[in-house]
């Protein structure tokens, strides 16, 4: 095991949260909490439902939501998502596109959804991209579904339509959502967590549905096939209740507020433009470090994949990334591990819009200050 030097004080982030799990929160959301009539009242009462209306319009302003798409929130994360999709949007047979475990995990849900047929899968190996491929009619796919940016991998797809006749294009927004531009006129479900770059917490997740997904989902549970759909996977329920600006059950009510407090902040900071330059700036700075270091390299070797919010990195085999992680944790630089099963020694960290520039700097400075002094 390699002995890490302790590190100066002056050369420490003022603020050390980069996970790319659940991400840095600001003081201002947690003290939002403390707003009258909010934590501990009814979710169906008018000041959270107030609340809830205006997490709504948020996004709708700082994602360019198109006037007939819906904005529907859910109770479960985006994993609960998949379930709900699995019920209520594939109607026989889903596509996926998957290049790390978010991708598989989705399909994973379909393979195992015994009143579907066995999906298909287009793959491609992590840290690279693959485009999902439209089939043959034959094949009787009415789902295209892929992520828009791979947590486990860092790496980015572009946004994108799978042109097939009738078929739906879900794509995961996890943890890009709020970070990135997204052109939604091309997909019919954009899904995310709030946990990302939206600051909050677990609990919910959202989707920005088209009114062909808002169709599909209402004939497919309309229909008279048999098929069981739980009220807590319905998506036509969780419509309905979003159109009254709340959930089926109970929500993490500190979830909703911290994330409208979030989504206003980011329209104050200048919306989607503003945010994603910062995003952009701050992965940048970690890419174009590790490609000048020769104790690192990019994980993601095609720098039109790289992710603006989750940098992955491979560290020289003599310096277990894993050690290096702990020692920084223990003087405050969290959660900047490897996703599991992924690289071979690798960090991977969050440049989510909360996390300042400087902060990036400070923390590449630290690791720069380790690497020097155990090669």
């Amino acid at each position: 095991m390699v002995a890490f030097p302790n590190i100066p004080q002056a050369l420490l982030p003022a603020d050390g949260r980069f996970g790319c799990g659940p991400s840095k929160v600001r003081a201002a959301q947690i003290e939002a909490l403390s707003s009258p009539l909010l934590m501990g009242t009814s979710h169906r009462a008018a000041p959270v439902r107030d609340v809830v209306a205006s997490l709504k319009d948020g996004l709708r302003a700082l994602l360019a939501v198109p006037d007939d798409y819906e904005v529907v929130l859910g109770n479960g994360g985006a994993s609960a998502f998949w379930d709900v999709a699995c019920a209520c949007l594939i109607s026989s047979r889903a596509a996926f596109g998957s290049w790390g475990a978010f991708g598989a995990k989705f399909a994973s849900e379909a393979a195992h959804a015994p009143h579907l047929e066995a999906p298909l899968i287009d793959e491609a190996a992590h840290g690279s991209l693959i485009t999902v491929s439209p089939r043959g009619t034959t094949e009787g796919v009415d789902v295209y579904a892929y992520p828009h940016n791979e947590t486990s991998t860092g790496v980015a797809s572009p946004v994108y339509r799978v042109e097939a006749p009738s078929a739906l294009t879900l794509v995961d927004g996890t943890s890009i959502a709020g970070a990135a531009p997204v052109d939604l006129p091309q997909v019919d479900a954009y899904y995310f967590s709030l946990q990302k770059a939206l600051g909050s917490d677990g609990g919910l997740w959202v989707a920005i549905l088209s009114p062909a997904a808002v169709e599909r989902a209402r004939r497919i549970e309309g229909s008279a096939d048999g098929r069981w759909v739980p009220q807590f996977l319905s998506l036509s329920t969780a419509i309905g209740n979003s159109r009254k600006d709340q959930t089926l059950n109970t929500p993490a009510l500190a979830t909703i507020i911290m994330a409208e407090r979030q989504v206003r902040w980011l329209l104050e900071r200048g919306g989607m433009e503003a945010v994603s330059a910062h995003c952009a700036q701050a992965s940048s700075l970690i890419y174009d470090w590790a490609e000048a270091n020769l104790a690192a390299r990019p994980f993601v070797e095609n720098p039109t994949w790289r992710s603006p919010v989750t940098a992955t990195i491979e560290i020289d085999e003599a310096v277990s990334a894993s050690e290096l992680a702990a020692h920084l944790r223990t003087l405050g630089i969290v959660d900047i591990g490897a996703y599991r099963g992924v690289g071979a020694n690798q960090l991977r960290i969050g440049t989510w819009p909360s996390v300042e520039i400087g902060d990036v700097e400070a923390l590449l400075a630290c690791i720069d200050y380790c690497l020097e002094r155990v090669l």
